[in-house]
This record gives structure tokens, C-alpha cells and sequence, in this order.
């Protein structure tokens, strides 16, 4: 069975957690404590050298980076809804989250890093780091609601496991002040996110770190 390292709270566990609901793949969970520095400890360094979160191991396989693991995973689940093997439809999937990884992430993690986790830690946003960013991040939130205009889902009309992975660097996208409202067929998406059972049942997690009572 397959092996998942992970830690609920952050970004790219929690994109794993809600694909691998998505796509119905069996796992085990190997819980590792991100805010303790589980991830950085010898024992996970042996799985991941890189020592970020998640990982997977199925047998001699070990796996780094949430979209692989969300790709292997939906193919070991023979989950072809969400992850086509036609090969135009699964370009169209790997290319959104290679999009994500390379471009998104990077983008709505200084909302989140500003907003969020800074005054988790009592320091205060930068708001120049901000406004630095808000033109890319307007720039790519376009390139989105574009997209999002031609379909309910970021692929057709079904969800796969692009759009979990899209929507993991907005986990809280209030929270973030990420200015959703101006593109809205991309809030109308992350509102249909919302709706799915499996990114329910991480949010609790997200929530329980993110914004303590």
C-alpha cells in the first residue's frame, strides 16, 4: 500500500491528502510533524534529502513533489476521470501542474506568507513584498479566469487532479486577501472547490493551524 509522509497543515499535504480522496487511492498515513521539524529530522531525510513535505513510498518507489505523488497515486487507483490516459486530455492535466508548481505556488504563497503566517508569528506584513506581486499574481489569476471561462472544471467538465492541485496555494484565500472577486470565473471555481467532499475534509486541518482560536 502506498505510504504517505505528510502533515496536514501545510500546502502541498494538504493538495495530497484532498487528490488522493479525489481519485479514491488507498494509503497509509505517516503523520510528520511540519511545526515540530519532523521534516527535517534524519529518519524523513532518508525519504525526502530535500526534507519538505509530502513524500511517498509504495514498495522500492519513493516518491517527492505533490503532483507526482497526486499523478502516481491516480494511476495506481486506475482513477481515469480524474487523471485521462488519453494523451491530450492528460497533456492538458500535467501541463496545468507543472503551471501550478512553477508559477501559481510561488505567486499565492507570498499572499500567504504576508498574511497569514507572518502575524501567526507576530511580525507584520511587508506590504511592499505585496505590491511587488500583485501585478504577476493578477497577470496569472487572468490566465486562470480565462481558462475557467470556457468550463466548470480547469480541464473540461470534470474535475481531475489539476484542479485540487490549482487550488492547494489558496487554502486560505480570504485569509490571504487574495483579490478573487476581480476575476470571476476563477471565484466561481474556487467556490465549486469548496463544494468538494474531499477538500472538506482537510480544511479542518488547515483550519486548526492556520487560525487558532
Amino acid at each position: 500500500m502506498l505510504q504517505v509522509y505528510l502533515d496536514p497543515c501545510t500546502v502541498n499535504s494538504r493538495k495530497v491528502l484532498a487528490g488522493l480522496d479525489l481519485v479514491g487511492a488507498p494509503f497509509e498515513l505517516k503523520r510528520i510533524d511540519y511545526l515540530g521539524g519532523g521534516h527535517k529530522q534524519s529518519d524523513f531525510l532518508t525519504i525526502n534529502p530535500m526534507g519538505e513535505l509530502p513524500a511517498a513510498v509504495d514498495g522500492n518507489l519513493t516518491l517527492a513533489e505533490s503532483n507526482a505523488i497526486l499523478q502516481y497515486a491516480a494511476d495506481l487507483a486506475g482513477a481515469e476521470g480524474q487523471y485521462p490516459k488519453d494523451l491530450k486530455r492528460r497533456a492538458d492535466v500535467n501541463r496545468w501542474m507543472l503551471w501550478e508548481a512553477c508559477r501559481w505556488f510561488p505567486s499565492c504563497y507570498v499572499y500567504l506568507i504576508e498574511y497569514v503566517v507572518k502575524p501567526l508569528m507576530g511580525a507584520k506584513p511587508d506590504e511592499g513584498v505585496i505590491d511587488r506581486e500583485a501585478a504577476n499574481w493578477h497577470r496569472l489569476a487572468g490566465i486562470l479566469d480565462a481558462r475557467l471561462a470556457r468550463s466548470k472544471w480547469l480541464t473540461g467538465d470534470d474535475v481531475t487532479i489539476a484542479d485540487v492541485a490549482v487550488a492547494a496555494p489558496m487554502p486560505l484565500w480570504k485569509r490571504q486577501r487574495l483579490p478573487l472577486p476581480r476575476h470571476p470565473n476563477l471565484a466561481r471555481w474556487m467556490g465549486d472547490i469548496e463544494q468538494l467532499p474531499c477538500w472538506q475534509k482537510t480544511q479542518e486541518a488547515v483550519d486548526r493551524v492556520l487560525l487558532p482560536a
